[in-house]
């Protein structure tokens, strides 16, 4: 039997493809190798290790802009939207590094296992943004989860976060069930994976009436919407915040989230345009259910960790309005609002490290009261991030919202954009109910001394917040970069 010929030409084309995600992969083993030869009092480099690395790949991203390249056959396409997104991750991961350099020193996770987590976390987030076939983003979503498992029930030692990661398991197991189930009910109907040949598929009305088909899509979404923290599908996302290490519950909120989303987004604005106006009646509902149902939560929270997790279940509502217009302004408006997301709701979760002084009584809200005055950077840190958050200007939150709901008016769902409208503005009174504590409430007893900012941590909360205010005030560049994201693939 003669071996199969190897096209070496189009095995470069697809390694070349796939170069970040080869860089941020090499990275994780080499960190596990350092582990076995350093002693424990040098752990500290591995973070460096991994932030090089992670910075490397970043480079890379932009070395190969965003020209597209196919490998494998199609498979994994590098192109203007997986560049954006690996861009959003990327950023997420390496802030959520720079933070790490103190928080494990803390809390004890100085530990090689660690750091080659979060990077295979990564690639596999990675993978979802550039995977064009649907067994891609099952293997994506699989290399993302898995790591992630482990990192939200890392602090073995404490039973909300065994609690925690074992509820995120079971529930995702299931998930990915779905999805998987899903994807075989499609391939049985239509031959394929592909998503661009289901997208062609799809022109043909009988197979958006094959009830075979339909479950599949239905599926499909179910998988999808359980990463996104859609509800119904959102019952994992405050214990599994609350549980987790406080820097993977940052980030888990920007970089898992965009993740799951550039797969919907590829799947939606590719795919399910051919099944309207069945699919945009059911986003609608999801969308507006995430968002009240996820501000309302929030409302009842004393605890901040869990009130920035429902809060994050509401902002996938919000981004969902972008995905309901299912246009070009749409998928720009959530392109730009992912990218914000990702920088305010790290720094946010940044100041509440510093100020938390346990796990598991450090995030009381009571513990804010006073900390304005006392310490008046990261009362003003933590205000600024809050403010984005409830869509307030000039910050980069509100033009975010601007785009999502101006790009539903656009398209004739204007109670979708009045909903939406609603949410955030009851959102503020959360947002500023912490603020409040922070300016207003005296503190009972003595005040909770910060634990001290290492540079790092420092660099990445002033990386976050000039974020935050640049993207407000100058927010050309980045629509522009989400627009030409979202026309590489609609081209």
């Amino acid at each position: 039997m003669s071996p199969i010929p190897i096209d070496a030409a189009a095995l470069l084309t697809g390694l070349r493809c796939i170069l970040p995600e080869i860089l941020v992969v090499a990275t994780a083993i080499f960190v596990l190798f350092v582990d076995l030869m350093i002693p424990e009092e040098n752990k500290r480099i591995l973070c460096g290790i991994s932030l090089i690395g992670v910075v490397i790949s970043l480079f890379s991203v932009f070395l190969l802009g965003p020209a597209r390249i196919s490998g494998f056959s199609g498979a994994v396409v590098h192109d203007g939207l997986g560049a954006f997104f690996e861009i959003v991750i990327l950023a997420a991961c390496a802030l959520t590094l720079l933070m790490a350099t103190g928080y494990s020193e803390w809390e004890g996770t100085h530990k090689g296992e660690f750091y080659s987590l979060l990077l295979l976390s990564t690639s596999g987030m990675m993978f979802m943004a550039k995977g064009t076939d649907l067994m891609t983003v099952f293997l994506g979503l699989e290399t993302l989860s898995i790591p992630i498992y482990v990192l939200v029930g890392f602090h073995r030692h404490r039973m909300s976060s065994i609690e925690g990661a074992l509820k995120y398991f079971l529930l995702g197991a299931f998930a990915s069930g779905f999805f998987l189930y899903g994807v075989a009910l499609m391939y049985a109907a239509t031959g394929t994976t592909k998503i661009p040949a289901l997208a062609a598929m799809l022109l043909d009305a009988r197979l958006a009436a094959n009830p075979v088909f339909l479950a599949g899509v239905g599926l499909l979404l179910v998988g999808l919407a359980f990463k996104v923290s859609l509800v119904p599908f959102h019952m994992w996302t405050p214990d599994a915040y609350e549980g987790a290490p406080t820097v993977v519950t940052a980030f888990m909120s920007a970089a898992v989230k965009a993740a799951a989303f550039a797969a919907l987004i590829r799947v939606l604005l590719l795919t399910f345009g051919g099944l309207q106006p069945v699919m945009w009646k059911v986003l609608w509902a999801l969308s507006v259910l995430t968002m009240t149902v996820g501000n309302l939560s929030a409302l009842l929270q004393d605890n901040v960790k869990r009130m920035l997790a429902y809060s994050s279940i509401a902002h996938a509502g919000y981004v969902l309005v972008g995905l309901v217009s299912g246009d070009f302004l749409g998928g720009q408006a959530a392109l730009f609002y992912l990218l914000v997301y990702a920088f305010m709701n790290i720094g946010a979760f940044g100041v509440v490290i510093l100020i938390a002084q346990k796990e598991d009584e450090g995030y009381d809200i009571r513990n804010l009261a006073g900390i304005g005055f006392k310490y008046p950077a990261l009362g003003a840190f933590l205000t600024l991030f809050l403010v984005s958050l409830g869509g307030i200007p000039p910050t980069a939150g509100f033009v975010g919202k601007f785009y999502l709901f101006s790009a539903a008016v656009k398209n004739g769902y204007i109670w979708l954009a009045v909903l939406g409208v609603l949410n955030s503005a009851a959102s503020i009174y959360y947002y500023l109910r912490l603020v409040v504590y922070m300016y207003m409430v005296p503190a009972e007893g003595e005040m909770p001394v910060p634990r001290p900012s290492r540079l790092a941590f420092s660099a990445a909360l002033f990386a976050s917040g000039a974020a935050v205010l640049l993207l407000g005030i100058f927010p050309g560049s980045a629509l522009d970069l989400a627009a030409r994201s979202v026309l590489s693939l609609l081209m």
